[in-house]
């Protein structure tokens, strides 16, 4: 709801860091890219030297969990 990310924003009440947005490309003359306490990032925003032996162990664990039979973390249905 980028209305209310706006308004609670805007209101001090929130800071936030986006990776994507809604609309996307957001407009140059979005409210958004001005708002103090807000961060914007290229669709960046996992890109890290961490990142990588952290997705191979996610992996690992996905893997072993289809194996026994359980259902896999971080699952969206829908």
């Amino acid at each position: 709801d980028t209305e209310a990310l706006l308004r609670e924003t805007s209101s001090g009440r929130l800071r936030a860091a986006l990776d994507v947005t809604d609309p996307e490309p957001l407009p140059r003359d979005h409210p958004l890219w001005t708002v103090p306490g807000v961060l914007i990032t290229p669709h960046v925003g996992g890109a890290s030297s961490a990142m990588l032996p952290r997705v191979a162990r996610l992996i690992r664990k996905q893997i072993g969990l289809l194996q026994a039979g359980e259902e896999p973390v971080n699952v969206v249905l829908g």
